[in-house]
């Protein structure tokens, strides 16, 4: 599996969060400045919640549960999709269940403490 791609993507999540508290907590962390290992790991967190609302976006498109293209309700339904998704990546997070965060975490100490 090729994860060359995973710093490029990190660093596109961080320029597109609409939290500066997380931009600025993780430029602190990979420029070595100080900052505690609580905030390092909520940006860990918020990048694996956001790796996986990508992830079932893209699953998401893959079916069609409407069965019609044409329906008056669409855009609500899109709506209440993304924030279902949404809600599911974080759910996810915090029950550690891909593990992503913790390894980005250790991996991320071991570099740049």
């Amino acid at each position: 599996m090729d994860i060359s791609g995973m710093g490029s993507m990190y660093t596109d999540y961080l320029a597109e969060a609409a939290d500066t508290s997380i931009q600025d907590t993780a430029a602190k962390k990979i420029n070595g400045a100080s900052g505690t290992d609580e905030e390092l790991m909520e940006v860990c967190k918020e990048f694996e919640s956001y790796f996986l609302e990508q992830v079932f976006k893209e699953m998401n498109k893959t079916v069609d549960l409407t069965g019609s293209e044409d329906s008056s309700n669409k855009a609500l339904l899109d709506y209440y999709e993304d924030t279902m998704i949404k809600d599911l990546a974080a759910q996810s997070t915090e029950q550690e269940s891909l593990g992503l965060a913790q390894t980005l975490y250790e991996q991320m100490k071991r570099n740049y403490d």
